[in-house]
């Protein structure tokens, strides 16, 4: 199922704020590491990630799946100078590729790349309420775990962002019994009816669930 209309994609990407020389020149070079690749999010997602950021007014951010870094830099970006922006990924080798581009962006010191199972930095964190922002987009079927995790750390006001909530329409397909796409309906209905928080699902690429924690 095409979330977004093939014939509005150029369309989309045209009207928000143009991706810098760096950016563009990540997106190149992760394309041609994999090509065809679709873990790494698209620019007017990047965008609104940043916009999330400023306007939640964030200075501690998580974030869980780092792949290339895009969705770091757009995070980092929207963090004031003395923000922290902690990224969670178990890849080496693409986070390699990551770090030279937050060098790049002059974003070193906000990011703090932890290389470990995700569910283990995240139990290892502080349990009061002082995450800000987090954005989850790894494996889908540890995302009942990390959003878990991630809300019970969660400031009152703070904002959570999960990708790829919709699964190409497969939340839809009785016939998707994949471990991903079952993992990915329990998280939408765990979201649906948690009353920690204020949650929104919009149809933007492949689907981000917004969950606001309540005072």
């Amino acid at each position: 199922m095409a979330i977004v209309n093939p014939a509005l994609d150029d369309y989309l990407l045209a009207h928000c704020t143009p991706a810098d020389d760096l950016l563009r020149d990540l997106v190149e070079e992760t394309h041609a590491l994999v090509p065809g690749t679709t873990m790494q999010i698209t620019h007017d997602e990047g965008e609104f990630l940043t916009m999330l950021v400023r306007l939640t007014g964030a200075t501690t951010a998580v974030e869980v799946g780092v792949f290339t870094g895009y969705s770091s830099i757009c995070i980092a970006r929207g963090l004031p100078e003395n923000g922290r922006l902690i990224a969670c990924d178990v890849s080496e080798e693409w986070t390699a590729v990551a770090r030279r581009y937050w060098e790049r962006a002059g974003l070193t010191d906000r990011i703090d790349l932890r290389l470990a199972p995700a569910a283990e930095t995240l139990r290892a964190l502080p349990r009061e309420p002082f995450v800000d922002f987090a954005f989850i987009d790894a494996d889908k079927v540890g995302y009942p775990t990390y959003y878990e995790e991630l809300v019970t750390r969660l400031r009152p006001g703070g904002l959570i962002a999960l990708d790829n909530v919709l699964r190409t329409g497969r939340v839809v397909d009785p016939e998707a019994q994949d471990p991903a796409d079952v993992a990915i309906r329990r998280i939408n209905d765990t979201v649906t009816a948690d009353e920690r928080v204020q949650s929104v699902m919009l149809p933007l690429r492949d689907g981000v669930t917004l969950a606001r924690k309540l005072p």
